[in-house]
């Protein structure tokens, strides 16, 4: 049976549960509605603020205040000072994204088997499983002809002029709207994101949810993870709140992202050798194109095509990407006068990005101010990235472009199609590139063998009895798609295993 027990002592909160589960993206939410959905009692502890639609912000800046951490100021440690995309709040990364809903390709599960011990056709048959239910549990469609938008179609156009391989963008969104603002959180109410999906089932199941409750430790006691403790924190100002002290009887699930799980498992006390550790990304850029008619990339589906035609080789992944007036001005060379000058072009641009599928690989460490992520992009992976640049620039010029702006220092600030040559020669130097991290794993990654893992196949931690994975940081490979559909596929299958154990 389960049970739930819960006492306000004081200024301090005491709960008791069958599970808590720390952080609610797309892994911790899916565990938590999949413990709940078997008649377990479960708490989700997340750090950031719980906002319905109506409170979400209509602008960048509203965005980053309110739906990342430090503004989405944090950034990597190394040669180059590159942002690390993530979302803080109840429903996690799924507020800022654009619900791209890619299967895991079968290379992914042959590769750790081969390299890990973990995975093979048994976890692949159990993974696409799920997927095509949570497919339709989300609404996952490809992006309707209503909403592409004329950037999205422009990429539709210049992939078939280049004859290669793409499609139209499968998303979990019902009836979406095309106001092109999923990374500042769809306010409409379309995209399918835990807050608004499988946490409010979780709730209506009898689940709790504590918000603006950052997790201090995991209390571990005789070898065994039994709950958490932390203290409630006001969204605006950060002033420290009362305490909290979640009990959990069967298990604690570790699902606070990819750049705090591995430090807040230190934190509590574990030392594994791995902890911190192969910590991977995505990075990319955007290219901008301008074009003599009006493109309104802010109209249309945020992200509305794709093409992993080079995933494997040269390796790297295509998309559109919509961004609002605000960050587009980072991207543009040029101060004042010279710079809104510039910008009054802003109706004519689309941007296109690409997502490297990296061999670089950093680490994760406590620092005094917060984690810290180290990670020196390799000169190889510098190499996708301008090859990317490239080939996204050809794609401009075939779809009519006029000029492209490659944000790259040490060019022009736009380049015509007879200077594209220009691009071939870009610098390789990290610096040089507006460059961001986007689809973060490692930190806590599975594996066959407790010396160079966190965890196994099943998520559980090398020598911690109740305590499991499951967010991306179990992941051991780049995966060179966009990652939400695995981690919540794992988060399932990992809520799956804790109620046959029970």
């Amino acid at each position: 049976m389960s049970h739930l027990s819960f006492q306000i002592r004081g200024a301090d909160v005491a709960m008791e549960v069958d599970y808590v589960v720390v952080g609610s993206g797309a892994g911790g939410a899916s565990a938590a509605v999949t413990l709940a959905r078997g008649g377990a009692s479960v708490v989700l502890v997340e750090a950031g603020a719980w906002r319905d639609p109506e409170h979400i912000p209509s602008s960048a800046y509203g965005g980053m205040r309110d739906l990342m951490p430090d503004f989405g100021a944090a950034v990597t440690m190394g040669r180059a000072n590159w942002p690390l995309v993530q979302g803080k709040g109840v429903g996690g990364g799924t507020l800022i994204n654009s619900a791209i809903c890619v299967r895991t390709p079968g290379d992914i599960f042959e590769n750790w088997k081969r390299e890990h011990g973990v995975g093979g056709d048994e976890m692949a048959q159990r993974v696409w499983a799920i997927q095509e239910q949570m497919e339709a549990e989300l609404s996952a469609t490809a992006t309707p002809a209503s909403v592409y938008g004329r950037s999205n179609a422009l990429a539709l156009k210049a992939a078939d002029t280049l004859g290669f391989e793409h499609k139209v963008t499968k998303r979990y969104v019902k009836d979406c709207a095309g106001s092109g603002q999923c990374l500042q959180g769809c306010g409409k109410a379309r995209k399918q994101s835990m807050n608004l999906t499988y946490i409010p089932e979780m709730v209506r199941l009898g689940g709790t949810v504590l918000s603006c409750a950052p997790v201090h430790k995991v209390t571990i006691e005789s070898g065994r993870a039994v709950g958490v403790t932390g203290w409630f924190k006001s969204p605006r100002g950060g002033a420290r709140g009362a305490n909290f002290n979640v009990r959990a009887s069967k298990g604690v699930v570790m699902a606070a992202s990819v750049v705090h799980s591995p430090v807040l498992l230190r934190r509590s006390g574990l030392r594994h050798a791995k902890l911190g550790r192969e910590f991977r990304a995505h990075p990319g850029t955007g290219i901008f194109g301008w074009y003599d008619d009006p493109v309104d990339m802010n109209t249309g589906a945020t992200q509305g095509w794709a093409s992993a035609a080079f995933r494997e080789q040269p390796g790297f992944k295509l998309e559109t990407l919509a961004i609002p007036p605000e960050l587009v001005a980072s991207r543009v060379k040029g101060g004042g006068r010279e710079l809104v000058r510039r910008l009054h072009g802003y109706r004519h641009l689309a941007m296109w990005c690409m997502a490297v599928r990296a061999d670089t690989v950093g680490s994760i460490w406590r620092g005094p101010l917060g984690p810290v992520v180290v990670y020196r992009t390799l000169a190889s992976d510098m190499q996708k990235m301008r090859t990317a640049a490239h080939f996204l620039a050809r794609m401009h010029f075939a779809a009519g472009a006029r000029y492209v702006v490659p944000g790259v220092h040490g060019l022009p600030w736009r380049i015509t199609p007879d200077q594209l040559g220009l691009l071939e020669d870009a610098p390789l130097d990290p610096r040089a590139w507006v460059g961001v991290l986007s689809h973060l794993f490692g930190g806590c990654t599975m594996g066959a063998d407790p010396s160079t893992s966190v965890c196994d196949g099943r998520g559980r931690v090398h020598g911690v009895k109740g305590l499991v994975v499951a967010d991306a940081s179990q992941i051991p490979t780049n995966l060179g798609v966009n990652p939400q559909h695995t981690i919540m596929a794992l988060g399932r299958i990992h809520a799956e295993d804790l109620l046959a154990e029970a």
